[in-house]
């Protein structure tokens, strides 16, 4: 299965500008507030019609400005799971998912079939409830239900989790790891967070103000992001400035430091990030003298921020995260950082 995605789309002073390939699996797209995610599904579903560009999912064109197709939302064959789920407040379970399935059914056979749907999505019971008497875990099962009972080439989820407390969502996240792993067919998921996208998803694209900037394995971006906003993106505390000082080294101008690093450095270096579960007293290489300047306490971990000597003082401080399972031997004593130079992640833009 793929997808091909090669749109424009103006929208005031924002501009969506996506080049993507999609070619198997589930794919995550990651992005803050205001990066294009939804817009992009949107697009694809034909919710959205883009100004230029084209669509193609599994060989079938959905959209090509250029040869004036723009197929309506019913014949995409596209399951929309929507951010707020999108259920009608006065139509009942059975209904509502009834009417997800496909044209050309009876009311009977719809009905049997959102039956089954019903029972696979373990809801049995609450068919003839109405969207308000549900919780926020059943109304999302419900509104999957109706995505998926039409047998879509491929499903796409709009913040699934947005609306939910974070102990249902937590439930939740392993039910639809388990639907994505025994479902043979592709599926896009949109997310801010970091963690729904490294836990339903095989891969990851990175959206930046309309631009994708990054895509690859979700493991393989973690581990090299290449991008500043992938960095922080994905986690990284300690994104900065940087250039190359030789093949293997970087010289970061706000902290006065000089760092090995183990992947070869090219010339258009921007910057690099470290990301603070990195540093460790226990480090010899790339380890300069710091100063803790301020203690943060997490449920099950310490966020220690620090300086180096020579850092410059219009720079913020540097994060460190340190587990609390580990001694807590001399917080405020550490004298010396180090970080090892596989985990200096290099970064182009």
């Amino acid at each position: 299965m793929s997808l091909e995605v090669q749109i424009r789309r103006k929208l005031g002073s924002f501009e969506l500008a996506i080049d993507l390939e999609h070619q198997e699996g589930s794919t995550a797209i990651l992005g803050a507030s205001g990066s294009g995610k939804s817009v992009t599904l949107q697009a694809i579903a034909g919710v959205l019609r883009p100004d230029a560009g084209r669509i193609v999912l599994n060989g079938r064109v959905l959209f090509d400005s250029s040869r004036h197709i723009d197929l309506p939302p019913q014949q995409r064959h596209v399951g929309f799971l929507f951010q707020n789920y999108a259920l009608f407040p006065n139509m009942t379970v059975l209904d509502n998912v009834a009417c997800g399935a496909p044209r050309g059914l009876t009311r009977r056979q719809r009905l049997a079939l959102a039956a089954d749907w019903i029972r696979t999505m373990q809801l049995d019971g609450f068919e003839s409830r109405y969207p308000r008497h549900l919780s926020g875990g059943q109304q999302q099962r419900t509104a999957l239900a109706r995505a998926l009972i039409g047998q879509p080439e491929i499903l796409m989820l709009d913040e699934p989790f947005s609306a939910l407390d974070a102990q249902l969502r937590e439930q939740l996240i392993p039910e639809l790891r388990k639907l994505l792993d025994t479902w043979e067919k592709d599926a896009l998921l949109v997310t801010h967070s970091r963690d729904e996208a490294y836990e339903l998803c095989s891969t990851m694209a990175v959206l930046d103000n309309g631009r994708l900037v990054r895509y690859g394995p979700v493991q393989e971006v973690f581990d090299n992001p290449q991008t500043m906003a992938a960095a922080a993106l994905t986690g990284c505390k300690n994104v900065t400035p940087a250039c190359k000082a030789g093949p293997h080294t970087v010289f970061v101008p706000d902290w006065g430091i000089h760092l090995e690093t183990a992947r070869a450095v090219e010339d258009h270096l921007k910057g690099v990030g470290i990301r603070a579960h990195y540093f460790s007293p226990g480090i010899a290489v790339n380890a300069f003298p710091v100063e803790i300047v301020e203690e943060v306490e997490e449920p099950f971990a310490w966020i220690l921020k620090f300086r180096y000597a020579g850092q410059s003082p219009e720079s913020p401080a540097i994060w460190w995260r340190l587990s609390k399972d580990r001694q807590r031997t001399s917080r405020r004593d550490t004298a010396v950082l180090g970080v090892e130079p596989h985990d200096v992640l290099l970064l182009y833009t």
